[in-house]
């Protein structure tokens, strides 16, 4: 039986070697926050974090990481909804369909970790995520707003109806 870190738990499973990490989270530890896109790491849906770092688990067999490694799920960001990134996207009202949304928060959080207070152009080389819906302007306007650029008017977030 394979052992890893999950969420600040060690967890065992039981999965073929070549098993992708999106699979094992789903279908083995009942983790479906991550979410299925594209299967070949193009679109972001299926982010997680491995010791801090975005990774696309879709590509990513179990089987090559280990116990000491920390993987972080979209439902171990904060089970409560807490973390500053999913109060801004409540706010902002960012998802539309949702499905993405996991993958997109998890790219988001370690970009904010390793730049707190990301430019336009930081927030581009980072989320590099697909969204079916669109909903890009309403990723970054989020961004800014928990990394808490908007409270000191340094951009402007534009919502139905005017200006923040």
């Amino acid at each position: 039986m394979a052992e890893l870190t999950v969420n600040g738990k060690r967890v065992q499973f039981e999965a073929e070697p070549d098993t992708p990490l999106l699979w094992v989270l789903r279908e083995q530890l009942s983790l479906t926050g991550t979410k299925y896109g594209c299967g070949v790491a193009q679109c972001g849906a299926c982010t997680v974090h491995i010791d801090g770092a975005p990774v696309r688990s879709c590509v990513m067999p179990a089987s090559a990481l280990t116990p000491a490694q920390k993987i972080t799920t979209i439902e171990g960001l904060a089970p409560n909804a807490s973390h500053p990134l999913q109060k801004a996207w409540d706010a902002l009202d960012v998802p539309q369909c949702g499905f993405c949304q996991s993958g997109m928060l998890m790219a988001a959080a370690a970009l904010l970790k390793a730049k707190p207070r990301p430019t336009d152009a930081d927030i581009d080389a980072a989320m590099s995520n697909i969204c079916r819906c669109g909903t890009y302007n309403r990723v970054r306007a989020a961004i800014h707003l928990a990394a808490g650029q908007v409270q000191r008017k340094q951009i402007p977030i534009v919502i139905e109806g005017g200006q923040a």
